[in-house]
């Protein structure tokens, strides 16, 4: 699904009605016809509506709606808080269009709730037509009034566009917010739809038609948004005749005393996420504990003189381990010594294999950034939370957290890798400056090693021929699936890393079931 910003989505209504000479009131009919559709579907042919109505466009769609509801014998009521006078252009002529007798202006506070109350409460459906995309300050007076009222009626509510309250770009609440059940969205779904906290308000999300030319869409800037219907497609289907030479050899070097969870689970996902072979690299002290805990995959010891960490005297060992692999991870587990972010730094500035570097790797870095411009590999990634991400950057996490997108975006430009940006809705930048959003994943993910689960999905998916863009977009989308399938089997309080490791080939086929 393709996501845009409020800005893109302005733009595109107005190249679609001056260079395409598509109508503004035929954009607002289709517009105002896919919510009746919508509430028709899920709320019967016949019912009480209350439709909320802003001074804007958002109320011009509300109009057609509410046109439309009563066309198919529907009761319905128009409460507009505005005056008269302050209702101009499409909007107005939707407005006219009305019966008169359906039409109520509250134009000041307590109004609202003084005449219609009883009409919101006994509604089969609210349409919320009050804000669209175009919000840019807070909420006050008697718009946080009717938001608070519709919140609290108990009744479903359909939110034109977007609900009001919701930054369209941020997905920020502005003051407050109306909490939707249904909320149809024009031509493209926008940021604020899938980014928290407006992911929460939005309910369900339809994208309807509204008539804009298709070349106009197409050449659209957005994002992707990763759900099961985009990502099925991905998903590479195995021959009959094949065997584990065709799906490639991983190479994982992980692990430190006090660690060796992070390396196992990093190598047992890789395993569960499809590799033929995995090959886990790791400190001689702790390497009888990996064998212990890693079956499938197999294990190489390296030198450490005893300290149960890897130094540059491991680096020898690792070259001659480099043969004949398809894909490398570093960084699960190997602690944070100076020698071992010189490792990690002559490993980023020699290996040319696709790498994938997480959690101990990246604060190696973040000691020396510029060793990024140094780096031997085409195919980079990089799979940092926002605490990593702020150390990369040398700023604060709520500074990352802010532009969570923005940020990605220009750290994978600048130093020519793929970024990760995990958390809530993780972010997927390129180098070429695209970006993803990913919509799988649920809070039971916010526990140890679940970071170390997808570094081996990862460069499993690398190893198996997957480039760069497609590892990261299918590995985030499907690390957070198999945990969506964890949580609804076992709620989300309380599942592991190891848990997802486990349902790892139970996503694959949910995916390979779909049909492309």
């Amino acid at each position: 699904m393709r996501v845009v910003t409020a800005h893109t989505m302005q733009d595109i209504d107005r190249q679609a009605i001056e260079e395409a000479g598509i109508s503004g009131l035929h954009m607002m009919e289709n517009a105002g016809r896919s919510c009746v559709e919508e509430i028709i579907a899920g709320f019967g042919l016949q019912g009480r509506s209350v439709v909320i109505a802003g001074k804007g466009n958002n109320g011009g769609d509300g109009c057609v709606i509410a046109r439309l509801l009563i066309q198919k014998g529907w009761n319905v009521k128009v409460v507009i808080l505005a005056d008269r006078e302050q209702i101009t252009g499409d909007a107005a002529a939707n407005l006219e269009k009305l019966p008169g007798s359906v039409v109520d202006y509250c134009a000041g506070e307590g109004q609202l709730s003084a005449r219609h109350i009883e009409d919101l409460f006994q509604a089969d459906v609210i349409v919320d037509a009050l804000f669209g995309t175009g919000l840019r300050s807070n909420i006050s007076g008697m718009y946080l009034e009717a938001i608070g009222l519709i919140n609290t009626s108990g009744r479903p509510v359909l939110s034109v566009d977007i609900p009001s309250g919701i930054h369209g770009t941020t997905g920020r609440v502005m003051g407050d917010a109306v909490k939707a059940d249904i909320t149809v969205a024009f031509a493209f779904a926008k940021l604020g739809h899938v980014l928290y906290p407006g992911a929460e308000h939005t309910g369900r999300l339809v994208v309807a038609d509204i008539g804009i030319p298709k070349n106009l869409m197409e050449s659209a800037p957005g994002y992707d948004f990763l759900n099961a219907d985009t990502m099925a497609p991905m998903v590479q289907r195995r021959d009959r005749l094949a065997h584990k030479g065709h799906f490639g050899h991983c190479l994982i070097i992980a692990g430190s005393t006090g660690k060796t969870g992070a390396a196992s689970l990093a190598a047992n996902s890789a395993v569960r996420a499809g590799s033929g072979m995995v090959t886990l690299a790791v400190a001689e002290s702790i390497h009888s504990i990996l064998e212990i805990k890693t079956t499938e995959a197999m294990t190489v010891p390296l030198p450490d003189s005893g300290s149960g960490h890897l130094t540059n005297s491991a680096f020898p060992a690792i070259e001659k381990h480099l043969v004949d692999k398809d894909a490398v991870a570093i960084g699960p587990g190997l602690d944070r010594r100076p020698g071992t972010y010189a490792l990690v730094q002559k490993l980023v500035e020699t290996v040319a294999l696709p790498l994938v570097i997480d959690a101990d790797g990246l604060n190696a870095i973040a000691e020396d950034i510029t060793v990024l411009k140094r780096k031997k590999s085409k195919q980079v990634i990089l799979t940092p939370h926002p605490g990593e991400m702020s150390r990369l950057l040398g700023a604060s996490i709520p500074d990352v957290e802010a532009i969570r997108i923005s940020v990605a975006q220009e750290f994978a430009r600048n130093y020519g890798v793929f970024l990760v940006l995990k958390g809530s809705r993780t972010i997927i930048a390129s180098p070429a400056g695209t970006a993803a959003i990913n919509g799988s994943g649920n809070p039971g993910m916010a526990t140890g090693g679940m970071g170390d689960v997808l570094t081996g999905i990862i460069v499993s998916l690398l190893g198996q021929g997957y480039d760069a863009w497609d590892a990261c977009r299918l590995g985030v989308f499907l690390h957070g699936f198999a945990a969506d399938m964890v949580a609804e089997e076992k709620g989300e309080i309380g599942i592991n890393a190891s848990d997802v490791v486990e349902q790892l080939p139970h996503a694959y086929n949910k995916l390979l079931q779909i049909p492309c």
